[in-house]
């Protein structure tokens, strides 16, 4: 006799589900070949992540470790999350009483300590002083994502401004019109390579005359979306085997954090 399992606090809502449902459902919810709730695969998907959990440590009373991974990788290969993302954003843009398309982005980068699963793509970052991969980030001025690039730690964030700017415009619809960034993202190249996608970079620089804690304009907003990525214990380290799959997870903890923000704002109306 089946029983309700206990939740878990990283399962996803009543109010979530019906947001999310339409966009991971591949097949039908009746197809013969569905063994297990796909609710409870995405809960399991959200289990691993939220809780950095082995995949093999998977609970019991949630469908088998390797039932919600298959999934995952499909999901991920169908682009479910990226359209999600894009999605939730412009719904939170609306609420807000902004474009569904933001004009401004903030460009940043942070470097994840490897482990032995991801060794050997890792890279040295020397001003960070850490081995393992750095996550090139781009965010609204809501913090919502709009891309993601996982490189090996020792890729010089400069390099990565012509991809970044490039996937930024393809997802808001050449919208973008200024990138904001830190000094890393210093000189010429950059400006360039940024230029040739129709964006200008503005480097926000430190005060000559600094003392104790200083608050950036506009790149405050990137560092907060790094730290809601250290609440995903799966994201605090790379121990994934694929650059891929980092990548990919990334798009999952966004998707969870913006469902949370669209549904409380759903229940709120």
């Amino acid at each position: 006799m089946s029983t309700v399992r206990k939740p878990y606090p990283s399962d996803v809502t009543d109010e979530e589900w019906v947001l999310v449902a339409p966009y991971l459902t591949l097949l039908a919810e009746d197809a013969g070949q569905r063994a297990h709730p796909l609710r409870e695969v995405f809960n399991g998907l959200r289990y691993i992540i939220k809780t950095g959990a082995q995949w093999r440590w998977m609970p019991n009373d949630l469908p088998p470790w390797a039932a919600v991974y298959q999934q995952a990788q499909r999901w991920l290969a169908a682009g479910c999350f990226e359209a999600l993302v894009d999605d939730l954003r412009a719904v939170l843009r609306h609420a807000l009483g902004r474009s569904a398309e933001p004009s401004a982005v903030i460009l940043d980068s942070r470097t994840l300590r490897s482990s032995p699963e991801s060794g050997q793509r890792a890279g040295y970052d020397g001003a960070k002083r850490k081995k393992g991969s750095k996550l090139h980030l781009a965010v609204d001025t809501l913090g919502s994502l709009l891309a993601l690039h996982v490189t090996a730690a020792d890729v010089d964030e400069r390099v990565e401004v012509g991809r970044l700017t490039r996937t930024v415009q393809a997802v808001s619809d050449n919208n973008v019109e200024v990138a904001f960034a830190d000094q890393g993202y210093n000189g010429p190249n950059a400006a360039a390579a940024a230029e040739a996608n129709g964006i200008e970079l503005v480097v926000v620089k430190l005060p000559e005359a600094k003392k104790g804690f200083v608050l950036l304009p506009r790149r405050w907003v990137v560092e907060r979306s790094f730290a809601w990525m250290t609440r995903f214990r799966r994201l605090v380290r790379d121990y994934e085997r694929y650059a891929s799959t980092l990548a990919g997870f990334h798009l999952i903890a966004f998707v969870c954090l913006m469902l949370k923000r669209v549904a409380s704002l759903a229940v709120g109306s």
